[in-house]
């Protein structure tokens, strides 16, 4: 293990219709998105921020039309009740990949699709581990 890790610090969510990608992503995670210009890149893009910024979180990335239809994202995204989160997914659109599981010191994990076809994971910390960056 080397002496230092890059955490991720950008991700990116390719949308087939961004509308919908945005009602999904602000309806479970409370997402907002702020319209963007980027220069010579002819594709609507969307910054998006996930809340405050705190120790070994990330809470920024973007949203684009896909342009090919092998653009993927995966991430896991960090929600305070795994449960409620869930019971959103398919009204809002998306599915639930895989059943919840819970990891001893970890928390609950899940990965769902959402509404534009992409993997993501969903993370609930576990409550009784002693995170210095917690909520």
């Amino acid at each position: 293990m080397s002496e230092s890790m890059s955490n991720i610090a950008y991700f990116e969510v390719p949308a087939d219709d961004v509308k919908r990608a945005k009602k999904f992503y602000a309806e479970i995670l409370g997402w907002e998105f702020i319209p963007s210009q980027v220069p010579k890149i002819p594709v609507e893009y969307w910054n998006i921020s996930t809340g405050k910024s705190s120790k070994d979180t990330l809470n920024m990335g973007g949203l684009y039309q896909r342009k090919e239809q092998s653009s993927r994202m995966l991430m896991y995204a960090v929600v305070d009740d795994i449960d409620k989160a869930l019971a959103k997914v398919e009204k809002a659109g998306g599915k639930i990949v895989s059943p919840k599981i819970s990891l001893d010191t970890v928390g609950n994990l899940v990965t769902i699709i959402d509404s534009e076809g992409n993997l993501i994971g969903l993370w609930e910390r576990e409550k009784k581990a002693a995170y210095p960056y917690s909520r």
